[in-house]
């Protein structure tokens, strides 16, 4: 995959996020800066730390987003975690290296999917191979093979290939053996600290269990799917899967937590809740590098890139633990939605909810259009709403919208309904009676 500069990066990210350009370059040149850090020696490159950013900002302005999309175009490990989460009841004593762990299954199954994808022509082949001895099961040796001989072997195997490829087997009924688990999965409970020890004997006790097979009854088209999936399975070299997905999670892991300003400030006197600043220190550890195991070994935490966000509406990063805000070098605002960047929303990005639901209801048969004026009603209905209740950004124009098309989401297909024009009288004919009683608009929208 192709490395992307800062500037291609914002260009990405442009797609699918309107404004927010400090953000997006913040984050541009912290990926960016990964990959500068894999071109130094080795001795220097473990000197280099990564960019950890806090993004400031209220909710539904985009800060998830523009992290998710990030991991995507770097083709990295990415999970998402609520920082509040573990200082909830309920969470007492939650152990923070978990996230480090769930990280890491992650990659596992990402690399795995990968690796699956390469072999599948190989594995295909080998499915079509177990389908054609289905259909024409080993014929015993004293029964002459050959055309010559009287027999039609080879010649019958390549007939039913040619009809297998073409499809005109696919309806044929087959018996097909799988494997199964002989025995209910052994599951291994252990101190936080102990996974790989617990996955060890778990993987040990496993091994240990007599492999076991089922036959299922399927059509050939079932069976080459489930056939082929099995065989790339085999194919795939998990040792190989693991060291990448570790090397991986290691060199271009990005961890997002979110509602960092709810553990920020003084820490709790009383009460159930977990101390604020005691979740901000177990946390520490893993942001400043360290070791974390895992059922698949040791895991590095020092170069994986942490992007923390928070509206910070009753607190701000200078209430975090110095220690950690030494972690979080970069800071970025991001600006709050007006009626002017809903429009955009709803019309400029690939993913923009105006295309989304014309694509929805054109699977049932329905032509949707959206006049300008009936875009400019939509967006200013979510931003009078978020004025009035609470803000919740551009989630709003879900709620908007899904209120707005309501009836005709409810009624396709319709066979009286083939096109619709969405204009902005018909937004403030469905839409006026919500908007203006504040209490139900809070209870609807």
């Amino acid at each position: 995959m192709k490395e992307l500069t800062p500037r291609e990066i914002v260009k990405e990210l442009d797609k699918y996020i309107v404004g927010q350009e400090k953000a997006k370059r913040a984050v541009a040149i912290s990926l960016r800066n990964r990959w500068r850090r894999q071109q130094l020696s080795e001795e220097l490159r473990e000197e280099v730390m990564p960019n950890n950013i806090i993004m400031i900002g209220p909710t539904g302005v985009g800060k998830t987003e523009i992290a998710r999309r990030l991991a995507y175009l770097a083709h990295a490990p990415f999970i998402k975690v609520e920082a509040s989460k573990f200082t909830e009841v309920g969470y007492v004593g939650r152990d923070v290296e978990s996230i480090v762990r769930d990280l890491t299954d992650l990659a596992v199954a990402q690399v795995r999917r990968e690796m699956s994808q390469r072999v599948q022509e190989k594995a295909a082949r080998q499915a079509e191979e177990r389908i054609l001895d289905i259909l024409l099961p080993a014929r015993p040796a004293a029964v002459p093979d050959t055309p010559e001989e009287g027999g039609n072997g080879d010649s019958t195997r390549e007939k039913l290939r040619v009809q297998l490829r073409e499809g005109k087997l696919a309806k044929r009924p087959v018996e097909v053996e799988l494997p199964v688990q002989a025995f209910p999965m052994v599951e291994v409970f252990t101190p936080m600290g102990m996974e790989e020890l617990g996955a060890n004997f778990q993987e040990m006790i496993s091994g240990m269990m007599p492999k076991k097979t089922k036959r299922r009854k399927m059509n050939v088209e079932e069976a080459q799917r489930v056939l082929t999936q099995e065989e790339a399975g085999k194919l795939v070299d998990m040792d190989e899967v693991i060291g990448d997905a570790i090397d991986r999670v290691e060199n271009s892991g990005i961890v997002f937590f979110d509602e960092i300003d709810k553990i920020a400030g003084e820490k709790v006197k009383a009460g159930p809740d977990v101390s604020r600043e005691g979740v901000q220190r177990d946390l520490l550890p893993i942001v400043e590098g360290s070791n974390v195991t895992t059922k698949y070994g040791m895991v590095k935490t020092d170069h994986i890139l942490f992007i923390a966000a928070g509206a910070f509406h009753t607190s701000k990063p200078s209430d975090l633990i110095p220690e950690l805000q030494g972690r979080f070098p970069i800071r970025v605002e991001l600006d709050s939605l007006t009626t002017e960047d809903f429009v955009r929303i709803l019309t400029e990005p690939k993913n923009a909810l105006v295309k989304q639901y014309t694509e929805l209801l054109a699977t049932e048969g329905i032509e949707v259009s959206f006049s300008e004026d009936a875009v400019y009603a939509i967006a200013k209905t979510a931003s009078l709403v978020n004025e009035r209740t609470e803000n919740i950004g551009a989630r709003r124009l879900h709620t908007v919208m899904t209120a707005l098309l309501d009836e005709y989401l409810f009624r396709a297909p319709d066979p009286k309904l083939k096109k619709l024009r969405i204009t902005a009288e018909l937004v403030d004919k469905t839409l006026k009676q919500v908007v203006e009683d504040e209490d139900l608009s809070r209870y609807i929208l």
